[in-house]
């Protein structure tokens, strides 16, 4: 399990070759304190949600931070171990980013089937440190879903384009990390049973989404599915965009083409190269660059890798950006 404060790094694969920085002790130390007085994270033993910090029934969420970042995970089952994956990698992905941007706070969400599971959406407040464990351990990615290829993904977008205020956002990220398609309609009965709004008729699923876009800059870590790829990438391409949808190859590194995605935007890809090469073997590093190279501002990567280049003036230019 991914712990706070500076104690993973001596996991790492080259433990010394990458450095918080002296300015950051301190603060790791102090995010180390408040997760140990919490006591370790344990959503995955449990049977429910906490509806307490996760309903988005009446819900409403904001930040006054100008770097929010939501972050959903498809909890059905054909995601396998993803979710428990991507959400126990939450201190490494909350201490990396931020290290560039320190206002930088994070909302997680699930997303499952509303024609089958309990609990179809489930949203958190927007948070930052060992305040996101709180969030982690309420979240109940159920493991269901329906016997088709559909998830109810449209649920999540109407919810986040009504109901999340972000007014200082400067650059406001939405990473969606599923393997689905969403349903061609926003169903009115199930945003009422799940969000608390009365309509008078289901609304066109791609056309919020297009309007989301508008708000955020939203991308699909992809899960393949095997004999429906083609068919679920050209519906999410009509929702976001060909550009945004960046296939995924190994559950253990989906936080790390994230974060990658995030760190380019920011102007931190040569800190955040390090911090790879310092974790990850060559294979690792390999499968997120492969991922990356599809998406867009990533484009001079090219046939480079940083597990080999690096050091070298190649591997300093394409970390640039």
């Amino acid at each position: 399990m991914y712990s706070w404060g500076p104690d993973d790094v001596k996991t790492w694969k080259k433990p010394k070759g990458y450095d918080y920085g002296s300015a950051e002790a301190p603060y790791l130390k102090k995010l180390k304190k408040e997760a140990d007085e919490k006591g370790p994270r344990s959503y995955l033993s449990k049977s429910k949600p906490n509806l307490d910090l996760v309903n988005p029934l009446g819900k409403k969420i904001s930040t006054d931070s100008s770097n929010p970042i939501i972050w959903a995970v498809d909890g059905t089952g054909s995601m396998q171990t993803w979710p428990k994956e991507i959400h126990d990698r939450t201190p490494l992905v909350y201490q990396t980013l931020s290290k560039y941007k320190p206002d930088f706070e994070l909302s997680l969400s699930v997303i499952g089937d509303a024609v089958s599971d309990d609990w179809a959406l489930q949203v958190c407040d927007f948070g930052k440190g060992p305040k996101l464990d709180d969030y982690i351990n309420a979240l109940y990615p159920e493991g269901r879903g329906g016997p088709g290829i559909r998830e109810s993904y449209e649920l999540f977008a109407y919810f986040m384009n009504k109901y999340v205020s972000t007014p200082n956002a400067e650059n406001p990220f939405m990473i969606i990390m599923g393997d689905e398609m969403f349903y061609d309609k926003i169903n009115s009965k199930q945003i009422k049973h799940y969000i608390g709004d009365g309509l008078q008729e289901d609304l066109n699923s791609i056309e919020i989404w297009q309007q989301l876009s508008q708000k955020f800059d939203i991308y699909l870590l992809r899960k393949e599915y095997p004999g429906h790829n083609e068919k679920i990438v050209e519906q999410w391409n009509q929702a976001i965009g060909p550009q945004k949808i960046i296939p995924i190859y190994d559950p253990l590194r989906v936080v790390d083409v994230a974060m990658g995605l995030i760190a380019k935007r920011w102007g931190n890809y040569t800190d955040f190269g390090k911090n790879l090469i310092s974790r990850q073997d060559e294979n690792s590093i390999a499968s997120v660059e492969s991922s990356l190279r599809l998406a867009p501002g990533f484009e001079d990567l090219g046939n480079k890798s940083l597990s080999k280049e690096k050091g070298s003036k190649k591997s300093k230019d394409l970390m640039e950006g």
